[in-house]
């Protein structure tokens, strides 16, 4: 018997969605790794920012899982002596004990991060560096560097900025700070900043309003070049030292993003402190400086900065409410 042409075409529908829902079901979450690897300061927020990203994961629906490269186990580092005089010889004893202890940690510290070796990281979509500080012992800091221009997403988050750059002891990485987009120059006091959103469309910042006002630890950039980066969150004056009345203007970054090759990368400079990550943090006699709002307005923006990144979040930014 002859089948009515629309007849045809409902079979040919249906066969093709049934051949599109295997592919469906099939999809797996993205895999993010997250380093939380310090080779100089590091910050105490760090547990806190495990536990959340943790969280994070579990409540995705199973859009990502995370994995961790923690700080493996090692002796603590000397104390630090006050800087007095260059040629003190306290001073020169320290940091001759400093070298020691960090050349003696060494190949603890390789060992941990052998999961960033370019045959490794083929397993992953992203990778995370949540305060990452110092020069860290990657197998293969180009291959790293060549892995997410190949397609892969980094997102950086505060201290981030903080590794690979030259300073003191750290010989740095370039390649590290151009794909990043700037490497931490300085910071002044924690502050209250008023945060310009400077695109309301983005995943990482639809939910935020037009101005988002915060308490952290707010970074100074070197190497940082606006036309390199598409801008997401920066301030238009500063307190840069213990006086509220010192609020200098300028350009000052928070949040940005940039291409690498074919890969994504997403940099927020905010997430120092315990309250902005978690909104039950207690801090104790201190009280908490940011609500339990802004932390949980601080988890979209890094979870829109990841999705974007891992390229699953346009559609969604774009049909975001935005917030005046």
């Amino acid at each position: 018997m002859k089948l009515p042409l629309f007849a045809y075409r409902l079979l040919a529908c249906s066969l093709a969605l049934v051949a599109a829902a295997p592919a469906f079901a099939a999809d797996a979450p993205k895999k993010v790794l997250v380093v939380t690897v310090t080779m100089g300061f590091r910050h105490s927020s760090i547990p806190t920012a495990e536990k959340i990203l943790t969280q994070l994961a579990k409540d995705s629906g199973g859009k990502f899982t995370v994995e961790f490269v923690q700080q493996p186990e090692v002796p603590k580092p000397p104390a630090r002596v006050p800087p007095k005089k260059a040629n003190d010889a306290s001073q020169q004893d320290a940091a001759r004990a400093e070298k020691e202890y960090w050349n003696s940690v060494q190949p603890q510290f390789a060992a941990a991060l052998q999961k960033l070796s370019p045959a490794n990281l083929k397993k992953y979509d992203a990778v995370m560096f949540v305060s990452t500080t110092g020069d860290l012992p990657l197998p293969d800091p180009q291959g790293f560097v060549d892995w997410i221009a190949s397609g892969k997403a980094f997102i950086g988050v505060h201290a981030a900025a903080d590794t690979f750059h030259q300073t003191g002891r750290f010989a740095g990485f370039p390649p590290y700070v151009s794909m990043l987009g700037a490497a931490f120059k300085n910071h002044g006091p924690q502050v209250t900043v008023e945060c310009i959103n400077q695109d309301q469309q983005h995943a990482a910042c639809h939910h935020l309003p037009s101005k988002w006002t915060v308490f952290d630890e707010i970074y100074q950039f070197k190497q940082f070049e606006r036309p390199r980066v598409h801008g997401l969150l920066s301030l238009e004056k500063l307190q840069v030292d213990n006086n509220p009345q010192n609020q200098v203007p300028g350009d000052w970054p928070v949040a940005w993003t940039r291409t690498q090759g074919k890969g994504r990368v997403f940099y927020t400079s905010l997430g120092h402190r315990e309250d902005m990550w978690d909104p039950t943090y207690q801090t104790g006699k201190e009280g908490r400086k940011n609500s339990p709002e802004i932390a949980k307005q601080f988890q979209e923006h890094l979870l829109g900065g990841l999705y974007w990144a891992l390229g699953i979040a346009d559609a969604a930014a774009k049909s975001g409410k935005q917030k005046k």
